[in-house]
């Protein structure tokens, strides 16, 4: 569920302790009144859809890749632009209620960097526009391309690396769910939710080494919502895996406060790009090894299963202290997988205290 809701609520601990208290509950609270809500009755439209929903409380933009260089080592990148509410609409300046927030990363086996940028929306700092192509951006960190989102250059930078990306596909878009109204829990809490999850890519890392070559695949995530999240939900786990054989799966798992499991749900893309929605309760994913991450006990390893599809795998982080540490720290890095499919993909870990 890519998507980090859990993150864009928790922009909103700056404006004052009456927010942090709520903390990762806060998106399941009543501060969603007022704003516009999923209707399954409502299909996306694009390229309107690639653009911002400033109605809505919450949003995201968000790409991650699995790369190689030259000689066979592997890496990781994240770039996502968050835009978070405060009030429903839009407008000119500093009364705009919209704030931005910009994630970057870079994994490799030994290393993680990581960078952020925060804005305030209508004084031109960060934003998201559709014409004549695709924009999204936040300071000097830029995504952009072509209307359709079949072509993307991507850069952002941090005190210690910076990259030069990009990314081309041909493949339709994936909607998750009902037509790209994913459900979140039993209450019925939803959002939008798309993806592209087939672009080839290319470009160049730098790193405190030296510049580095690579070449990959990467997977854009696409959702908004005002509410998506139950009151008792408080984080989740969230895979992105793309098998050997061209076939993927994205699934997630909520749980409640007390760490037990809530809901479940995920997409089935097949080799071709059909995107089938999976039955309820249906992904199963079980912890197998936990590592010590910044001070927390966290999963990096887990047995990821999905009976009717025969698929049985581990999957195992490349680098275990992925730990995103900045304003409002989660986990995420690239993972391996193996057992009865081989590949790659990406993993996130919210709510973990």
């Amino acid at each position: 569920m890519n998507a980090k809701p859990l993150i864009i609520w928790l922009v909103l601990c700056m404006i004052g302790p009456a927010v942090n208290a709520q903390g990762f509950a806060g998106l399941g609270t009543t501060a969603a009144e007022g704003f516009a809500q999923p209707n399954p009755d409502l299909p996306l439209v694009f390229p309107r859809d690639h653009g911002a929903h400033p109605d809505f409380r919450i949003e995201w933009w968000y790409l991650t890749a699995n790369l190689t260089d030259t000689e066979g080592r592997r890496y990781g990148i994240q770039w996502t632009l968050f835009r978070s509410a405060l009030a429903p609409g839009e407008a000119e300046g500093w009364q705009s209620p919209q704030i931005w927030m910009g994630h970057a990363a870079v994994t490799s086996a030994r290393q993680h960097f990581t960078a952020e940028r925060l804005a305030r929306g209508g004084i031109g700092q960060a934003g998201v526009s559709i014409s004549p192509g695709f924009q999204a951006w936040i300071d000097d960190w830029d995504m952009a391309g072509d209307a359709d989102l079949g072509q993307l250059d991507i850069t952002a930078a941090g005190t210690e690396f910076s990259y030069t990306l990009s990314a081309h596909t041909q493949e339709p878009l994936i909607l998750h769910g009902a037509a790209g109204y994913s459900v979140k829990s039993t209450d019925g809490q939803a959002s939008y939710y798309y993806a592209q999850p087939n672009y080839h890519i290319s470009g160049t890392l730098r790193l405190p080494s030296g510049p580095v070559e690579v070449t990959g695949m990467g997977w854009l995530d696409r959702e908004w919502s005002s509410q998506p999240l139950s009151q008792d939900q408080s984080g989740w786990d969230w895979f992105s895996l793309r098998f050997d054989s061209g076939e993927k799966l994205m699934g997630f798992v909520l749980r409640r406060s007390d760490g037990s499991v809530d809901f479940r749900s995920g997409t089935w893309i097949t080799a071709s790009g059909t995107a089938q929605p999976l039955p309820p309760g249906a992904f199963q994913a079980e912890p197998l090894t936990q590592s010590t991450v910044a001070e927390r006990q966290l999963p990096t390893r887990w047995k990821v299963t999905l009976p009717d599809r025969d698929v049985s795998v581990t999957v195992e982080a490349l680098n275990p202290q992925s730990w995103m540490d900045l304003s409002f720290p989660y986990w995420e890095g690239p993972v391996e997988v193996s057992g009865s499919h081989s590949g790659s993909g990406y993993l996130e870990m919210t709510g973990y205290e």
